[in-house]
């Protein structure tokens, strides 16, 4: 069954390969490209790509290091960037992990729909709602949930678990819980700690949330990057070459991940979500202040 998902992956990757070459030449043709520092898109690729195997997202740092190492790449173009670079490397990312660490088909297969339909349905009513507010209890959520991993890690308390699929209750609450993240990414709330979270709460292997967040940005991410690309917002030199350094990055990464003791892994899942949440909480702070809510 997990086949079938992957033969969906090179579906999507296709459909995305041939807009995404068709537009570079022609706009290299035309000698339109974006006057960009390769050298330094290269570095932060592969080193944003590196961390985003490890769970703790590249949007945020590409946006940091562009702006830090003077990349090149305007603002408005930035949102573009972000989903038609990392688009390679999250499928890469995708394809190794539900490769190294098993995971029940059923659990991986419905997951992953959940969160694609949750992106594309749950927009519309995400946009609607109150982001600030979504942002904070998402944040207070992500600090609570790190708290108990450390006190189950030290043995203080019983939680987490090391189960590979789930059935019944369980799967449901993760299929409509996936759903509401990936509903929740038009908000701009990253799923990968969320969906650790998720994973911890209902009993499964920290390791599985590898294959299941990978895996369920990786279904959504080559639609949007299509759009971008029809719409020529984004800079296309800067995207390739961010691409191709950040697929090597992850399979770097992703050697380290697997590579990992579960108890070791267990506590690279917790500094992710105490990470996730300390930015999510500092950025809906400063927010706060400036909108006055």
């Amino acid at each position: 069954m997990v086949n079938v998902i992957r033969v969906v992956w090179a579906v999507l990757m296709s459909v995305y390969g041939y807009f995404f070459i068709k537009d570079y030449r022609q706009v290299s043709a035309a000698g339109e490209l974006d006057e960009v520092s390769i050298p330094k898109a290269g570095f932060v690729g592969f080193a944003t790509n590196f961390f985003d195997t490890l769970g703790i997202g590249s949007f945020a740092p590409t946006v940091a290091l562009n702006k830090f190492m003077k990349m090149g790449v305007r603002d408005k173009e930035l949102p573009g960037l972000l989903n038609v670079a990392d688009t390679l490397p999250v499928m890469c990312e995708a394809v190794i992990f539900t490769t190294v660490i098993e995971v029940e088909p059923v659990t991986l297969i419905s997951m992953l729909a959940a969160a694609a339909l949750g992106s594309y349905l749950g927009a519309g009513i995400i946009a609607k709602m109150d982001e600030i507010k979504i942002q904070k209890v998402m944040g207070a959520a992500l600090l609570i949930t790190a708290v108990v991993m450390v006190f189950k890690q030290l043995g203080l308390i019983q939680g987490g678990g090391d189960a590979i699929g789930l059935s019944g209750v369980k799967l449901a609450i993760g299929v409509v819980g996936n759903f509401i993240l990936g509903a929740l990414m038009s908000a701009g709330i990253g799923l990968y700690a969320p969906c650790m979270a998720l994973v911890y709460f209902l009993g499964l292997s920290p390791a599985v949330a590898f294959p299941i967040m990978m895996g369920s940005c990786a279904t959504l991410m080559p639609v949007g990057s299509v759009k971008f690309i029809k719409e020529g917002a984004y800079p296309r030199k800067a995207a390739l070459v961010i691409a191709l350094s950040g697929a090597i990055g992850v399979f770097i990464a992703a050697f380290l991940v697997k590579s990992l003791p579960l108890n070791i892994l267990t506590w690279l899942v917790i500094v992710v979500i105490f990470y996730t949440s300390a930015s999510m909480l500092i950025a809906v702070n400063k927010a706060s202040k400036e909108t006055g809510k």
